[in-house]
Parts: C-alpha cells; structure tokens; sequence
C-alpha cells in the first residue's frame, strides 16, 4: 500500500539496525523522515541513518553531475555526514550522456519510453565492456580520454548525425573526477 515509495520507506525502516546499506541497482526512493522528504536517486535511502554505512555499488550506473546535486539537495534539507559514510563501488559504470536515446528514438521514428537520461546506454556499454568506470575516471585521465573518445565513436558509428563535443565533455569529466576525488 506504500506505492512508489515502499521500497525506500522498507530500507529505511531496516537501515536503523543495519551496519551496511548498500543500493545494488537503479531506481528512486522516497523517504519521508521528521516531516521531512529526502529524495533518493542514487544514493541509498539508507543513509539517513548516521549510525551506517552506504554502499553504490557495481551494479549502479552513475551520472555523476546527478549524484552530485542529490547529495547538496538531501544536505539542504538535513542530511549531514554523509561523505564520510558513502561509499562508491570503483567499478560502478559512469552514464556519459542521453543523447544517444534521443537520437535513436529520432532514427527510428518512435518513442521508446526511455527517460533520456543515457542509462540504457550505459548498461549497454556496461555489458559490451565498453562502457566507462569510476575506476577510469579516477584513474589515469588520458587513458580515460581514449576510452571516452572510443565510446563516442562506437555510438557516432551506430548513430551517424550524433554530435559530441568530445573536449567540452572532457573538461567537463575533469572537473567531474576532481569532486570526485575530493567526495568519495
């Protein structure tokens, strides 16, 4: 009877006794706590609890400007020492972009129902072992560079009026993995 929202409302409940709170897989949660609601797209709804440690692990596709703004919103409204609690799997794949959903559903003429956010993609590139990883990204950036360059290629090849700003994107990725750096 709790909705959308149950699955959250669950871990939360659970997560006042749990050492470990760990989100495994995409998905968002609601949580509704001293009348104030936290919303949760990526980080575990368990990390309300101060007492336990949050996991995203390897399973989870991260778009990292996302991850970010959810973690300033949820502080604004109260949530505090979180980045000492979290903990973010270095093998969780990075979403680089939707645009390739909005291309593909413009070459075939339909929508597809995706949110555009790149998390198919992402997947996709995940299970091709193409995709990008935390990992990557916090390790050598110029191998990182070549690795983003090749996935944007894969895509401009399956997509052919895709446009990238491969440098722009890069820069933006730089300053990415610096908060990250400093974050996680």
């Amino acid at each position: 009877q709790w909705g959308d929202e149950g699955k959250g409302k669950v871990v939360d409940l659970l997560a006042t006794e749990a050492d470990y709170v760990c989100r495994c897989q995409g998905g968002n949660n609601t949580v509704v706590v001293d009348a104030k609601e936290y919303d949760f797209h990526l980080l575990p709804s368990g990390i309300i609890n101060p007492k336990s440690i949050s996991l995203i692990g390897n399973g989870v596709v991260i778009h990292l400007p996302g991850l970010f703004e959810e973690c300033e919103k949820n502080e604004k409204k109260g949530l505090k020492g979180w980045e000492k609690r979290l903990i973010v799997s270095d093998r969780a794949h990075i979403v680089v972009d939707g645009l390739q959903e909005t291309e593909r559903q413009a070459q075939e003429g339909k929508n597809i129902g995706t949110t555009k956010k790149g998390i198919g993609p992402a997947y996709s590139s995940k299970a091709s072992r193409t995709g990008l990883r935390v990992c990557d990204l916090l390790g050598d950036f110029k191998d990182f560079s070549t690795k983003f360059k090749n996935l944007v290629h894969q895509y401009q090849t399956m997509y052919p009026s895709l446009v990238v700003d491969e440098e722009g994107q890069l820069k933006k990725l730089t300053v990415m993995a610096l908060i990250a750096h400093y974050r996680f």
